[in-house]
């Protein structure tokens, strides 16, 4: 298989390296504590998923 001849120049590496951007995560509000969490899980403010409680929630003091 051939090899390229010439290099190709930083700015033309960069230039393909520049769509690499870290996305946000998802996050909304807990309609029952108002904590956010991300969507779909457990809220470890309150213990809640779905409107019932799933986990016990220690407080700390």
């Amino acid at each position: 298989m051939a090899n390229p001849t010439s290099r190709h120049s930083k700015s033309r590496r960069d230039k393909r390296k520049a769509n690499w951007k870290g996305a946000l995560p998802p996050v909304m509000k807990c309609p029952d504590c108002g904590e956010f969490k991300a969507p779909h899980r457990v809220c470890l403010g309150c213990g809640k998923y779905d409107g019932k409680e799933v986990l016990a929630v220690v407080e700390k003091e």
